[in-house]
């Protein structure tokens, strides 16, 4: 076994190494990871979830850093406004608009996917992102637990909707944010809905994150053909405003080994922008 091995072995063993940003800085100096400004994705159309905050916004700036064609999709217009502007005036490129739709309405989820088809002849990468842990159970419009109807539903069908244009795309992606949590639950698709007699928001977060990865693994299989690759990563333990509000005692005791949003979104950015996960389809990146 050589050294790099024996580094890696020792990371991954203590998940408090691997998942914070002391595993994100010896990995990036293990495998020599270069800087994300190198890729080029002018002409290049992304379509980004959970967009105004958090990994969502770090990813949004990245990619727009980088050339891209943005549409970014958030649930408020004037938060979306907002980030679009800052995005603009950061990065300089002026490519980026916003889409207001809650991924959880599946009629908002139709007039985005409309929009998207309407204002583009091509989609080369759909990011779904979108998503919070909520202690309280909620509904969707339609009744589905609303955790469940963003993470898992939402996005299966504007995936749905927008197939045909990442088809006629080549080496387009559609890439999915999970979560490490989805390793403390197996999948049962009877208890997604959780009634609200059981209901404990970390275990249906960590639910509709297992069912997120085994959906990429079987959009994978089905249109994997078709050239487009499905990938779903988790960014380690980043801090965010969702952690903060969510898991407050965690972000507390951990905050100083929090990675960062825009540590927590490379990964993602990497899986938009380089060759390697062309490769493969179904994957679950760490």
């Amino acid at each position: 076994m050589n050294i790099r091995n024996i580094v890696d072995a020792l990371i991954e063993a203590p998940v408090i190494t691997s998942f914070t940003r002391i595993g994100y800085a010896v990995r990036a100096r293990l495998d020599d990871w270069q800087p994300l400004e190198q890729y080029g994705l002018a002409g290049r159309v992304i379509v980004l979830t959970g967009a105004t905050s958090g990994l969502g916004k770090a990813a949004a700036m990245q990619l727009a850093e980088c050339g891209a064609t943005l549409v970014l999709v958030g649930r408020d217009a004037d938060r979306n406004e907002k980030a679009v502007a800052a995005i603009i005036e950061s990065s300089g490129n002026p490519s980026v608009t916003q889409v207001a739709a809650d991924m959880g309405d599946y009629e908002q989820v139709k007039e985005l996917a409309n929009r998207v088809l309407a204002a583009h002849d091509r989609l080369d990468v759909l990011i779904h992102n979108a998503g919070a842990l909520t202690p309280d159970r909620r509904t969707a419009p339609d009744g589905t637990e609303a955790t469940v109807a963003s993470q898992v539903v939402g996005p299966f069908l504007l995936t749905s909707l927008l197939i045909e244009r990442l088809a006629t795309t080549p080496q387009s992606r559609v890439l999915t944010m999970s979560s490490g949590g989805m390793y403390s639950s197996a999948l049962t698709v009877s208890g997604l809905q959780m009634s609200e007699a059981e209901y404990r928001g970390t275990e249906q977060y960590a639910r509709a994150k297992r069912a997120q990865v085994v959906l990429n693994e079987m959009w994978g299989e089905r249109f994997g053909s078709l050239g487009i690759h499905f990938h779903a990563m988790h960014p380690g333990w980043a801090s965010t405003p969702g952690v903060d509000a969510s898991l407050p005692t965690f972000s507390k005791i951990m905050g100083p080994l929090l990675r960062s949003p825009e540590q927590g979104a490379d990964t993602l950015v990497w899986l938009a922008a380089d060759e390697l996960p062309l490769r493969s389809n179904g994957g679950f990146w760490l």
